[in-house]
């Protein structure tokens, strides 16, 4: 079987390379949909905040790779606003005069070396519902927005501009038109940026801003580069601007972070790198700017002035100060003295917001999220439902559910499930390591050891049984030079667990779990000593945290098909490969077409079918490249075919190809998932409910056939359905309605509600994958007129009627496994009560599917059964359904004869007939319990006994107790038994209406009709 499934998709891949008009496009993936999973129990870098000021509880997020969210309710709920645009967000700015108005700008402005870029200013004028691109689509990196207080139109931008290469969209941008135009009133020169503005609410004709110089290498940083840098003031509404200098330091200046008092404008403060400890730290000037004076020294004043640069004043006492830093702090009497914020905070503030109203009230967003405090910094609660953590890679486990791994910037390496009962909740996610997280992998036979890494080379083993993390990380031999790890360095664990591989500049590979290594390789980058210079990275502030560390292995893989077949790429653009196991390496560099020298090799995909096949991803965007460069070999590196198509947008990060059909491939760029159907000659953009954010790392999980995906900045995502995408031929796209093959679908035995369900709002939930039968089928084209639904029968039976999707492309209809819930006649036993709140589920076997399309009708079927794995055989399941469907009915029987009663009822009420009206009511209390308050569960009649025991028999999904048999059969001869009374009392009313005028009979529904009735 597994032959002939092969040899139809190699046909297939012939026939799409013989379709010059086959193309993938976005219409054709339809229904498909992603599934983020988070999770924010680490949450992730927060770049800034807004918060509106008329309402303290509506606040905007702006996520460093995450997008924009909102919250209506002070965090108990936060929503998504930004999905369809650029993820990376810089600044976020409310018109004070109409807090509907909010401009968003793109591009995170403080500029690590992984930070992601944007493509201008965003504005909404309805409060984020929809949003429109207003401009400077080339800036890449905003550092600030300004909105004027009393006109929503008038906008000033402090545009950042690219961090990698010079750039013309660079300075203060100001709109007067709510940017339909923008005209630059402060430019420097094409490096030196606007790094932050401010204006003095009491006179916005009085604006401030901070230019920087500054540029990013591959293998450095430098902080004031051109000497440009400095302090500059506008009084005439930014028309014209002078520099600052009295008081301030007349050196080289670095990055600036300035903040006018809201309540006093001849108080601004500003924090100012210099090249020197003596003159570097925060200024503050009391007669408006004209003069300063350094006022702060201290650890959190000096450090890292490029990622922590943001001053907020308390808008109701020019004396409180905040700044960012690797902790927040805080000064009550001017700068003078400061205090740190509550070390339970996570490091690496960013963005700071005081509540005008009450100065004790803060916000702070974080590389962890963003935290509340009530007591100005001393306590904080951290909001719990933000799934902003930014991935770098992702591994599976075998497990069922299957378990998911990977590690995170600046929050450690985690593991949980890809689904549980009632949804996945930050406390399913458990810790395997801390610092920067990149790699991590569960050991496939020896599953209680979890290999995670941190930053820079640290490797450690993590033994679950104990908690232990043992580091084993090799070491230089006396053959060796020190050893350079990059930030990210590759881990590479074989499918069977039996080679671990790690790498520095050389590759190393271990046999026994990482407690002795093997160096399999010479030196495999460059070796370029011009770019080795790290120790000196940083500009005016050292800045040698190990993430400048250059020339290094960047990735490694080792084919599925040949252990010996083991690919490597460095961050300094060597593509090798060794096909002996490393005695010998082949670098593969000139035979790349069209690649720029030196381009960082972010992904090699050796191909799971063919061991002389491959894929390569690079990355030149730290040169100013923003191209996508991915390529293909089928011999070995000896050629290579550029993939490329006018869709592609982002650089390119990683790329997979499908375990099933290898014309299917998955590529994630900076600007999210591309997928191809026909090898690479065309792609299309995935963006159902999948933003465009990075996609550092994929897996295809083997038995599953999901793909799970590490966003940078949305947590993990899945494609649930890659088996539909596998069937998406050239031959099957050419059919007007083509149904797909669907995969069994199995009874999911796990029931449940999640932990915490009484934890309130706050934390974050993730869905699980649909429990419901599939049905998938492509259209041609969309189905505009006429009827289309879909049938679905057993033994010719009619089981159900479903809506039909009408989309050109995939469609998915989801059958319930659970049939509609039984109606039931009424109780105020409160037990019984929720029993018959949801319906059996459908019997195991083999459904037939009729689509009716107009006059044309097509067929499929699909299979409901027990999971090979699942204690409840489809034997045990059978003998459920057929209990349940008794109950079922008896239930449904009680609820008509309760109907019918209290229609008679009322009938013999008006006519005054007081002998059948108390005989009906006589039935009704035999049928159920009335009276009662809806929650005491002391009433117990007939319905409410069949009631209960339906909810028992249909909690559990196997083999009904024989006390459970026994007793459905008691209670249907108790229904039996009111059958008869209900009938007597039937004819009864026959006989009486013989003796009543045609027009004032008594009339009752019938059951048939009853049961027909919509819910």
């Amino acid at each position: 079987m597994r032959c002939l499934l092969l040899c139809l998709l190699l046909l297939s891949s012939l026939a799409a390379a013989a379709q010059p008009d086959f193309e993938t496009t976005t219409a054709l993936f339809g229904d498909l949909r992603g599934r983020l999973i988070g999770p924010a129990t680490m949450s992730g870098r927060i770049s800034c905040l807004a918060v509106d000021p008329t309402d303290e509880t509506t606040v905007y997020v702006g996520a460093a790779g995450g997008g924009v969210w909102k919250t209506t309710n002070a965090g108990a709920t936060l929503d998504p606003v930004f999905d369809e645009y650029t993820q990376s967000i810089g600044a976020i700015a409310i018109a004070p005069s109409d807090p509907q108005t909010v401009y968003v700008g793109t591009g995170e402005p403080w500029p690590r070396n992984s930070v992601s870029i944007g493509d201008g200013v965003y504005k909404t004028i309805d409060g984020g519902q929809r949003w429109k691109m207003v401009g400077l689509p080339q800036s890449e990196h905003i550092g600030a927005i300004i909105v004027h207080p009393d006109d929503p139109a008038t906008v000033f931008v402090a545009a950042l501009g690219p961090l990698w290469s010079d750039g013309e969209e660079r300075g203060v941008f100001r709109s007067t038109n709510g940017g339909e135009s923008w005209e630059r009133v402060l430019y420097l020169d094409a490096a030196t940026g606007a790094a932050d503005i401010s204006l003095d609410p009491s006179n916005p004709q009085i604006l401030f801003a901070s230019m920087w110089s500054h540029r990013r290498y591959p293998d450095s940083f430098d902080s004031g580069y051109g000497g440009t840098s400095g302090l500059y003031r506008s009084t005439d509404g930014g028309a014209t601007w002078n520099r600052l200098t009295e008081g301030l330091p007349d050196e080289t200046l670095g990055r600036i972070g300035v903040a006018v008092a809201p309540g006093n404008g001849q108080v601004v403060y500003a924090s100012v790198e210099t090249g020197t400890k003596e003159t570097k730290g925060l200024y503050r000037s009391e007669d408006g700017g004209d003069s300063w004076a350094l006022v702060d020294r201290g650890f959190n004043n000096q450090v890292r002035p490029f990622y922590f640069a943001d001053l907020t004043v308390d808008p109701s006492n020019d004396s409180i100060v905040a700044k960012n830093g690797l902790s927040g702090i805080i000064s009550e009497d001017r700068g003078k003295t400061w205090r740190d914020f509550d070390p339970r905070v996570h490091s690496d503030s960013h963005a700071i917001w005081i509540d005008p109203v009450d100065g004790r009230h803060l916000l702070v967003g974080t590389d962890g999220g963003v935290y509340e405090s009530r007591d100005r910094g001393r306590t904080f609660r951290m909001w719990q439902n933000l799934p902003v953590s930014q991935y770098y890679h992702v591994s599976v486990d075998r497990a069922s559910p299957y378990r998911i791994y990977g590690g995170l910037q600046d929050n450690g390496s985690w593991y949980g499930p890809s689904s549980k009962p009632g949804g996945i909740t930050n406390a399913d996610w458990s810790k395997t390591l801390g610092g920067d997280g990149f790699y991590s992998f569960r050991h496939p036979t020896r599953e209680y050891l979890v290999f995670s890494e941190y930053q820079g080379g640290g490797l450690a083993r993590y033994d679950e049984r104990n908690g232990r993390a043992k580091m084993i990380s090799p070491y230089r031999t006396a053959d060796t030079d020190p050893l350079r790890f990059n930030w990210n360095a590759p881990v590479h664990l074989s499918s069977d667990g039996g080679r671990l591989y790690f790498g520095s500049q050389y590759l190393f590979r271990s046999a026994d779990d990482g407690d002795s290594w093997q160096r399999i390789s010479p030196d495999l980058s460059t070796n370029d000593t011009t770019y080795q210079q790290q120790q000196r990275s940083g500009g005016l502030s050292l800045d040698n945290s190990g993430a400048e560390n250059y020339t290094t292995i960047y990735t490694v893989a080792e084919s599925p098909l040949d252990e010996n077949t083991i690919w490597v790429g460095t961050d300094d653009g060597n593509l090798q490969l060794t096909m002996d196991g490393g005695s010998n390496w082949t670098l593969l560099n000139d035979h790349l077409p069209e690649l720029p020298e030196g381009s960082w090799v972010t992904f090699v995909e050796p191909s799971p079918h063919d061991n002389f096949t491959a894929f390569v991803t690079f990355d030149n965007h730290r040169r100013g490249d923003l191209a996508t460069y991915i390529y293909r070999t089928e011999d070995a590196g000896e050629s290579w075919s550029r993939l490329t198509d006018p869709d592609l947008e982002g650089y390119a990060l990683s790329i997979r190809q499908d375990l099933v059909n290898p014309d299917l491939l998955f590529l994630g760029t900076e600007f999210g998932l591309f997928i191809s159907l026909d090898l690479g000659t065309t792609w299309a953009p995935f963006r159902n409910n999948l933003p465009r954010v990075g996609i550092r790392d994929m897996v295809i999980h083997p038995e599953a056939g999901d793909l799970v995906m590490a966003t940078h900045g949305r947590g993990v995502a899945i494609l649930d359905d890659v088996e539909a995408l596998r069937q998406l031929t050239p031959a099957l796209i050419r059919e007007p309605i083509a149904f797909l093959r669907t995969p069994v679908t199995y009874f999911a035995d796990a029931v449940g509600t999640g932990e915490g369900q009484f934890a309130g709002s706050g934390n974050f939930v993730a869905p699980n994958p649909s429990q419901d039968a599939r049905i998938m089928y492509y259209a041609g084209k969309r189905h505009t007129f006429g009827k289309m639904y879909v049938e679905i029968h057993r033994d010719g039976e009619l089981i159900r009627t479903l809506q039909a999707g009408k989309s050109a492309g995939l469609n998915l209809v989801s059958l319930p496994i659970t049939t509609r819930k039984p109606k039931s006649p009424p109780s105020d036993n409160r037990e019984a009560s929720f029993g018959t709140a949801t319906g059996p589920s459908l019997p195991a076997g083999t459904y037939q599917v009729t689509l009716v399309k107009g006059k044309e009708s097509y067929q499929t079927e699909f299979t409901l059964a027990a999971d090979p794995a699942s204690p409840y055989d489809d034997a045990a399941r059978n003998a459920q359904y057929v209990v349940l469907q008794r109950l079922f009915d008896d239930t449904e029987e009680l609820a008509w004869h309760y109907r019918v009663l209290k229609e008679v009822e009322a009938q013999a009420d008006s006519l005054a007939l007081p002998e059948l009206a108390e005989a009906v009511r006589e039935e009704q209390s035999r049928l159920v319990f009335l009276g009662g308050d809806h929650y005491i569960n002391e009433g117990v009649q007939l319905g409410e006994e069949v009631s209960k025991l339906y909810a028992s028999v249909s909690a559990f999904p196997g083999r009904p107790s024989q006390s459970q048999v026994d007793e459905a059969a008691r209670l249907r001869g108790e229904v039996e038994t009111a059958r008869l009374r209900f009938g007597a009392l039937v004819e009864r009313v026959k006989t009486l209406n013989q003796g009543l005028a045609p027009e004032a009979r008594i009339t009752w529904t019938a059951q048939e009709e009853f049961l027909a009735a919509e819910e």
